[in-house]
């Protein structure tokens, strides 16, 4: 069965398999930032946005993406290059696994231009899950990104 959808920008038509999961489909596409972990929707290193929202790609049936827009991290390059200087900069960078997935997550929230307190950027990260840090620095991190005052 083919699928037609939008992955960063980009008209795809994509032959899957019935049962497919997005993931699995965007690694045949070469999109290698796109990581498994859990396979269960509980670690988010698989997230991806679809229509400019967060979701886990390793529980998302692939032909639900037709007609959608499907951004990685390829996606968003500047952006993700300015959130990689602000981890640097905070030392929240440290194995990187989860990086893409986090860096999906913050330009999702930079992109609903909320207002943005402590408890909220907790709560719009509490699917990503990092193994290496405490968390307090991703979030020193992720509020110099979204210019909040610390």
């Amino acid at each position: 069965m083919n699928i037609n959808f939008l992955l960063n920008g980009t008209l795809k038509v994509v032959n899957i398999c019935p049962g497919e999961m997005l993931l699995d489909t965007l690694r045949k596409l070469d999109i290698l930032s796109v990581r498994r972990g859990c396979d269960t929707t509980s670690c988010g290193v698989c997230t991806v946005l679809l229509d400019n929202k967060p979701i886990p790609s390793c529980s998302f049936l692939s032909v639900r993406a037709d007609g959608h827009a499907v951004t990685t991290v390829e996606g968003i390059p500047e952006e993700a290059e300015k959130l990689a200087k602000c981890f640097g900069e905070e030392g929240a960078d440290q194995c990187g696994f989860c990086n893409p997935a986090f860096s999906l997550t913050a330009y999702a929230m930079k992109q609903e231009k909320i207002v943005f307190d402590e408890q909220t950027i907790k709560d719009y990260l509490v699917g990503n899950l990092c193994r290496c840090t405490g968390y307090l620095s991703q979030e020193k991190a992720l509020r110099k990104y979204l210019g909040v005052d610390q």
